[in-house]
C-alpha cells in the first residue's frame, strides 16, 4: 500500500511539474493516474478489498492519508485556476476536488467490472473534457 501511495503521489507531481496551466496540470495528473492504474490494475484491487474490512485498519489510514494529499495538490491547482482566470471564480474548490478524484474512482471501478483496465485509457480523455467543461471559465 505505502509502495502505491508513494509512486502515484510522484507521478502525479512530475506530471504537474513546469505546467504553467493549472487546467493543464490537472489534466496532466488525470492521464497520469488513469495511466498508473492502467499498468497496475492490481494496486485498485488492493485498496478496494482492504477498505472492505471492518473497523480503523492501517490500510484505511494509509488511504485516507493519500486521497488528503492528493487533494491538497488538486487544491492548491484549482485555486490558481481560479486566481488565473482559467476557472471560474465561483468554483467551489472542495467539491471540485473530490469530483476529481471521485471520477477516477468511478472509471476504475467501472473497467474492473467490464475486466477491461486497459479500456480506462480511451474513456478517460472524453470524461476529463466533461469535468474541464463543469470547472471552466464561463464567458
Amino acid at each position: 500500500m505505502t509502495w502505491v501511495a508513494e509512486r502515484l503521489l510522484s507521478r502525479v507531481d512530475k506530471a504537474a511539474d513546469g505546467i504553467a496551466s493549472p487546467l493543464a496540470a490537472l489534466e496532466a495528473i488525470f492521464m497520469t493516474h488513469i495511466d498508473f492504474v492502467a499498468q497496475h490494475p492490481g494496486a485498485p484491487r488492493m485498496i478496494f478489498g482492504e477498505l472492505q474490512r471492518g473497523g480503523d485498519t492501517a490500510p484505511k489510514r494509509m488511504v485516507q492519508t493519500l486521497i488528503r494529499q492528493y487533494g491538497e495538490r488538486l487544491h492548491r491547482l484549482l485555486e490558481a485556476g481560479k486566481t488565473q482566470g482559467e476557472l471560474d471564480p465561483a468554483l467551489d474548490t472542495e467539491a471540485a476536488a473530490t469530483l476529481f478524484i471521485g471520477t477516477i474512482q468511478g472509471l476504475v471501478m467501472q473497467s474492473l467490472l467490464a475486466g477491461d483496465v486497459a479500456g480506462i485509457r480511451r474513456d478517460a480523455p472524453r470524461v476529463f473534457a466533461i469535468y474541464r467543461r463543469g470547472i471552466g471559465r464561463t464567458l
